[in-house]
């Protein structure tokens, strides 16, 4: 089944909080995803932003014609602070949500976004930034090819406190677009997977 990356909109709210509600102890300590429309609305109004990408990932049954917004919640990937100048490239940044993790859907949205950050964006470096102590999302970034590149201690805050990171990265170079890391025996992203 495909999983389809669409920037969130007003009508997600409701079925997308009740998803992070629902996810509250999957998500601790690692992230403080929208769980309110308040902190939902701002979240949604990075879609216009011009160095935001964000995403939820829906899965969607084989065959399926109609809305986007008629599958399955399964996640998040983002890419953020976006530059287009000398770095060319963003912070990506992903969570599943409770009942879609351990399935491979959250590699295919993540693989969704490197495909969007190295073809429709054109970006020449993505970094996700790891508390070690976040095993699934270590095994996920490499995986992808994702490298480990350096260790920041107290790097973000998050949930009150400063966390330490690891700092992953991926060049273009290192990922073929619908084809995944160059060089591994990675599927590719399913047909379906939209910016």
């Amino acid at each position: 089944m495909p999983v389809i990356l669409t920037p969130p909109a007003p009508e997600d709210e409701a079925e997308f909080i009740a998803a992070v509600r629902h996810s509250r102890e999957l998500h601790h300590p690692w992230s403080t995803p929208p769980d309110s429309p308040e902190v939902f609305a701002r979240w949604q109004s990075h879609v216009a932003a011009p160095g935001d990408a964000p995403r939820i990932a829906r899965l969607l049954p084989d065959g399926h014609r109609g809305d986007p917004r008629d599958g399955r919640l399964v996640g998040v990937a983002n890419l953020s602070r976006i530059d287009r100048r000398g770095l060319m490239g963003a912070y990506a940044g992903w969570y599943g949500l409770a009942g879609a993790t351990g399935r491979g859907w959250m590699t295919e949205a993540v693989a969704g976004l490197l495909d969007l950050a190295f073809g429709q964006f054109g970006l020449h470096r993505v970094e996700a930034n790891i508390q070690p102590g976040n095993a699934p999302s270590r095994r996920l970034a490499a995986r992808l090819g994702f490298r480990l590149e350096g260790f920041s201690p107290k790097y973000l805050r998050i949930g009150g406190g400063w966390r330490d990171h690891e700092r992953w990265a991926i060049l273009s170079e290192e990922w073929t677009v619908g084809g995944g890391p160059r060089g591994s025996a990675w599927p590719g992203t399913q047909p379906g997977t939209e910016s």
